[in-house]
């Protein structure tokens, strides 16, 4: 399936670069080119052609859309990405696990038991 849609990916886009350069413009775009000058024109008919042949890249652009869109998801949803992606995610918490969370606990002075009678030694004016 994946191969189908990466062969009429590229057939479509091939095939939208001729229908684009046919169109008729300011130097007849790839009939010109081919010799053909302004009778590109008349091979559809006078207005027809440029309904007929703007008809067709629209299709085609949509189709090269659909499948550019289907060819992105698919290759961001494969097997290697998604392993990829676990594998990156295991070496962030590997990091994170080894990291302490908060500096270490400093010890802190614990008070003496003291006697009710007794009054308290500090600094003055605690």
């Amino acid at each position: 399936m994946f191969h189908f849609v990466i062969t009429i990916h590229v057939l479509v886009s091939i095939f939208l670069i001729f229908v684009i350069l046919l169109q008729p413009g300011k130097a007849d775009g790839m009939a010109a080119f081919s010799g053909g000058g302004g009778a590109s024109t008349t091979v559809f008919g006078g207005r027809g052609s440029v309904t007929f042949l703007s008809k067709v890249t629209t299709v085609c652009a949509i189709i090269f859309m659909l499948t550019s869109l289907t060819l992105a998801w698919r290759s961001s949803h494969s097997d290697s990405v998604l392993r990829a992606r676990r594998n990156l995610a295991a070496q962030d918490a590997k990091k994170t696990d080894t990291k302490p969370l908060a500096p270490p606990a400093q010890s802190v002075p614990t008070q003496r038991q003291t006697n009710p009678n007794q009054v308290p030694v500090g600094p003055p004016g605690k």
